[in-house]
């Protein structure tokens, strides 16, 4: 603000002072930090008769947004706290306001509280909301806690009843946004039912100020934009239409004024102003003058009177000290007012339309200013935060870029990432999706019991466990696994493995890895009635007993929600521990609750900087940050326009190898929560990259890169896919640690893309469908001691091949590189081929499954999923049944070397991983989908060669 002070207009020859005389406070619309700490503010006090000071987004934007004066501030809250941009921009603001507060304190006392008032605005988010208004208005007022406070709140239809409730509370309140003569009557209405509620409390109603803040030149602004456009186009009143420009605005605000006179001479007013009430002066906003044809300082020299303020801006203030003419003229010439109005309604200039319209505005510039103010805060946030954030990058084809940022756009208007945060379920498809949302703040809580979780860390630690084997499926066990897989052993801690098949095989080498005696079970279900870790627990508890003894409850851990079987199983067999999930949080969505935060502590995982990380991926999505800056929003975006828009429906995912397990647990997150009714994105990961012709128009390629161990190869061909016009989207972590904001940036961004895609990201259908099928298989063998009998459509040596009758019918018979043949040659572009391999999940068997997806990416073109049974049945398992039908299913099974009993029951685990790959393939057949069945009998390594070799000849 450019502040003049003339020797001439010192003293009583200053009209901003003389105002006073007239009965008329000025103010100031204006508040910067470095203002109130160099003494111009009190200086405006002493020398200009200022009286008060009212805030908006728009100001503070200005003031937080440029230049360096909040740098120190800035700096020291984020070396100190991890906040989101919302909170990092009231923390500032209150402490502006306070100290502006401060300075006009000597004014509040020496007008016994008339004047002396800074206003500090509620979000103007709310401005359609009373109940948020309300809390939100107590809680600036609390966080503030200075008695020359006011709290601007819009005088919109619903500003209004929160008004009367805070004045009720003894609230001061600077109503915004008054436009119309019935808006500021309810208003007015609202501030005296207030107090006279307040007095039926036995409350004073002393002490207690109010302004209504009535809007001037915007009035006039579209009022005469109205009459230049008729009078241009040759309109018969023009000379009358004419005569009312610059004169609406002014009369408005005499009948206000008018009606103000009237209420406050009325005997319900006289009760309370003998009780000591104040009245609620009419303050004069928007007051500079926007036509330049007008007096730079009209709009105050018009509107002063008694019992007046006029908040006005920095340029009309300099303007008015400097050649304002001082005069009563509120209460001037009162009938040509009236007939003013009387003329632009004849004129049929709609005032009323008008201001129903400004407010309309009011409310949507106020908004976007503060989304203008939050991302101006954000954005410096994110640079002096530096490597403590992940960083995204997009690099998009000029059609998807623009698609994307219409998307950003349209969600910023619509406020869409505020109402996720306020658990709004019509986000989504306004079913139950709320119930679901406690991922939102799990990392809060978890951080609340940090204390806890440290203290079971050190016993791990103290009672010497040389092993973790943890038994569990789906996020209770991919999360984990991504924390072995990242962080290896900790010195001191014992070695975390993670056991999530019913393979026989693959038990038996996890049952030799560890030392039964000095290995921390722990078993971890949210449902608790899952069969995967209920056998798996009956196995090795049988087995640890026998070690062990009546201690080995002692050695075992639950991790599940409150009230499920996993709890009765665990307090009955004594199990040392039993952690709680939260029932509210689906599986996909819990890595950072109990169920990865546990095995997490067991591990020796550095839990504070863990969760503080994920507090970083937190607050970076959080309401306050406007889409376009907001990476979890940003990311959602990519992946929802992309897919849906374009096609592109295929999310494959590249890490580099210091992260590379991080697809696993991403592959069930998006297939898991995207794909049902039809529609949804296909995760494709561990498919290592090739040249760009290798890639149909069907993919979005996520690029997860550790810059502390980047890999040459990756970042070559990322860029040859970015110079080839591929949508790629990279997020650099620069610490392994990171990954915990990666998990809830991409948990932000599945149910952002669940949105745009029009789905209920939280359930899964066909996962269910699947489970019961199996059920049926296993209950079966209960009863009869065999599966139900099953004939292969045809044989070739080693390989016995089913299908459903649709899809046996399309592939007939033959050779098995014929068959093979007919199967891939059903395969057409934007489709993707599934090899589902119900085998032991090792290192021979990894290397043949990518090598042979490879194979068939290249020969083909289209993306390929290499999937070991039964895990990824509650992972991408429900993409491939719920899912787009543009999947291509090869499922293989193989005879068992050896089994295994479960305790207990009459199957063995052979038994239900045979249920489950059939009861999987049922499902897929039930669903229409292209899916055949190939058998291996014999030794498995020459079998699967042998198959290797029969799909490059069908190739």
């Amino acid at each position: 603000m450019n502040v003049v002070h003339k020797a001439g207009v010192q003293g009583s020859a200053n009209p901003l002072k003389a105002l006073e005389s007239f009965g008329q406070s000025p103010w100031l619309d204006f508040i910067q930090r470095s203002y109130t700490d160099n003494g111009s503010l009190k200086k405006l006090v002493d020398e200009d008769g200022l009286k008060g000071v009212t805030s908006n987004p728009a100001i503070f934007q200005k003031a937080m947004g440029q230049g360096t004066d909040y740098d120190p501030q800035y700096k020291d809250i984020l070396a100190h706290r991890i906040v989101d941009a919302g909170t990092l921009y009231e923390t500032m603001a209150i402490d502006d306001i306070k100290a502006a507060a401060k300075v006009l304190y000597p004014v509040y006392e020496a007008t016994k509280g008339l004047d002396g008032y800074v206003s500090l605005e509620v979000s103007p988010y709310l401005a359609r909301d009373t109940h948020g208004t309300v809390d939100e208005a107590r809680r600036l007022w609390k966080a503030v806690d200075a008695r020359n406070l006011m709290i601007k709140i819009p005088g919109t239809d619903e500003g209004a009843p929160a008004v009367r409730t805070v004045i009720a509370d003894g609230l001061n309140i600077n109503v915004t946004l008054l436009f119309s003569l019935d808006a500021y009557k309810d208003v007015l209405e609202a501030y005296i039912a207030g107090l006279e509620d307040r007095h039926a409390k036995g409350l004073p109603v002393s002490g207690i100020a109010s302004v209504a803040s009535f809007f001037v030149s915007r009035i006039d602004g579209k009022i005469d934009k109205k009459i230049d456009q008729r009078v241009a186009a040759g309109d018969k009143d023009a000379d009358s239409l004419k005569a009312l420009r610059g004169k609406v605005a002014i009369a408005n605000a005499k009948l206000a004024y008018l009606h103000w006179q009237e209420v406050t001479k009325s005997e319900r007013w006289q009760k309370l102003a003998a009780l000591g009430a104040q009245t609620q002066r009419l303050l004069w906003a928007s007051t500079g003058t926007k036509d330049k044809a007008y007096s730079d300082v009209l709009y105050v020299e018009e509107l002063i009177g008694p019992d007046t303020v006029n908040t006005i801006p920095p340029a009309t203030f300099d303007a008015f000290r400097d050649h304002g003419k001082v005069r009563a003229s509120l209460t001037e010439d009162v009938e040509g007012a009236r007939h003013v109005l009387a003329e632009a309604k004849r004129l049929g200039l709609d005032l009323a339309g008008v201001t129903v319209t400004l407010v309309d505005e009011g409310v949507a510039s106020f908004a976007d200013a503060f989304d203008d103010l939050l991302g101006s805060v954000a954005r410096k946030q994110n640079v002096l935060l530096g490597d403590r954030l992940t960083e995204t990058t997009l690099d998009l084809p000029a059609d998807i870029d623009a698609a994307v940022k219409a998307s950003l756009e349209s969600w910023r208007q619509d406020g869409t990432v505020r109402r996720i945060w306020a658990r709004d379920a019509k986000v989504w498809t306004g079913k139950d999706e709320a119930k679901w949302l406690k991922w939102l703040g799990i990392v809060d809580d978890r951080l609340a019991d940090l204390p806890a979780l440290e203290a079971f860390q050190a016993e791990v630690k103290q009672k010497g466990f040389k092993d973790i084997l943890l038994l569990g499926m789906g996020g209770s066990s991919l999360g984990p696994e991504v924390l072995a897989e990242t962080f290896g052993k900790h010195e001191g801690f014992p070695h975390l493995y993670v056991l999530d098949s019913t393979d026989p095989q693959q038990i038996r080498a996890f049952e030799k890895k560890i030392d039964l005696a000095k290995t921390l079970f722990i078993v971890s279900s949210k449902s608790g009635g899952t069969l995967e870790p209920n056998i798996l627990k009956a196995y090795f508890f049988e087995a640890a007993k026998k070690v062990l003894g009546d201690k080995v409850g002692g050695h075992f851990v639950a991790v599940t929600d409150p009230g499920s079987h996993m709890e009765e199983v665990a307090k009955k067999d004594g199990f040392w521990k039993i952690f709680y999930g939260e029932k509210e949080i689906g599986g996909r969505y819990s890595v950072l609750s109990n169920f990865g935060i546990v095995p997490a502590a067991a591990s020796g995982v550095p839990l504070k900087p863990f969760l503080d990380s994920a507090l970083y991926g937190a607050r970076a999505s959080a309401a306050s940050v406007p889409p376009a800056l907001n990476p979890g929003v940003q990311l959602g975006t990519v992946l929802g326009v992309a897919g849906t828009q374009f096609g592109r429906d295929k999310v494959t995912i590249v890490a580099s190898p210091g992260i590379h397990d991080l697809g696993a647990w991403l592959e069930q997150l998006i297939a898991e929560s995207t794909g049902k009714i039809g529609k949804g994105l296909v995760p494709i990961d561990q498919e290592t990259l090739g040249a760009p012709a290798l890639y149909g128009k069907d993919r979005v390629f996520a690029y997860l890169r550790l810059a502390a161990k980047p890999d040459a190869e990756q970042d070559e061909a990322i860029k040859a896919l970015v110079a080839a016009g591929e949508p790629v989207v990279t997020i650099t972590l620069h610490h392994p640690l990171q990954i915990a904001q990666e998990f809830f940036h991409w948990e932000f961004a599945t149910a952002v893309a669940g949105s745009i895609l029009g789905i209920d990201p939280f359930d899964q259908p066909d996962v269910e469908a699947s489970k019961i099928e199996t059920k049926k298989l296993t209950t079966a063998y209960n009863e009869t001691g065999t599966l139900p009998a099953e004939t292969p459509f045809a044989t070739d040596g080693a390989f016995a091949f089913f299908a459903d009758p649709a899809n046996a019918a399309a592939l007939k018979g033959g050779s098995t590189a014929e068959i093979l043949k007919a199967h891939f040659g059903r395969v057409k572009a934007g489709d993707y081929v599934g090899l589902l391999a119900y085998v032991e999940r090792d290192a021979a068997t990894i290397a043949w499954i990518q090598a042979t997806r490879l194979a068939i990416r290249d020969a083909l073109k289209v993306a390929t999923a290499a999937e070991f049974g039964p895990r990824f049945l509650h992972s991408t398992g429900q993409a491939y049944k719920g899912g787009p039908n543009s999947g291509v299913f090869l499922q293989i099974t193989a005879d068992d070397v050896a089994d295994l009993p479960v305790p207990g029951e009459k199957y063995t685990f052979g038994v239900v991983k045979a249920a489950q790959a059939r009861g999987d393939f049922d499902v897929l057949a039930e669903r229409g989908r292209r899916a055949l069945r190939v058998h291996v009998s014999g030794d498995l390594a020459s079998g699967l060669r042998a198959l290797g070799q029969a799909i490059d000849a069908a190739l």
